[in-house]
């Protein structure tokens, strides 16, 4: 194929990806979880993924991994706490510091959402050969790097 030709097919099939990747999680959330939005499921496993690593888990930490700003995260921390899903500590070295945790309630939902994607990887890889599967590992780190760059 040529190199105009391999682009356009690439971008036309990376929309779709994404599409049906996002189409299809937010459909698994409103069916697990339907007090739940997307975004904030995603925040939830962003502040499970601090706690558990041992990162930085203050809400400027978590906006900025989620790439949002202070005040959207504010505003669905808000939300989740209100709904049982995380909540806000002071800091015990830092009392004018507050971190995120989740509830267990939090838990269980970052949980099935993991499940989920277990299921949509495992769903791929049992498609490809071994070497396949390897070559697609090297190029989504490709674009991983294009998107951690902007």
């Amino acid at each position: 194929m040529e190199s105009q030709g391999c682009a356009q097919e690439l971008n036309r099939f990376l929309v779709e990806v994404f599409n049906g990747v996002l189409k299809t999680e937010e459909t698994y959330v409103a069916r697990s979880c339907p007090d739940l939005s997307l975004r904030e499921v995603h925040v939830i496993e962003a502040v499970c993924r601090a706690v558990d690593r041992g990162e930085d888990n203050r809400p400027s930490a978590i906006a900025a991994a989620l790439r949002v700003t202070a005040g959207t995260l504010t505003a669905s921390v808000n939300q989740l706490e209100a709904k049982g899903y995380l909540e806000r500590a002071r800091d015990s070295g830092d009392k004018r510091s507050v971190r995120l945790r989740p509830t267990e309630k939090g838990r269980e939902i970052d949980r099935r959402h993991a499940e989920f994607h277990r299921e949509l990887v495992e769903a791929v890889a049992d498609r490809l050969e071994p070497r396949e599967a390897e070559a697609l590992v090297r190029g989504l780190m490709g674009i991983a790097a294009f998107f951690q760059a902007e």
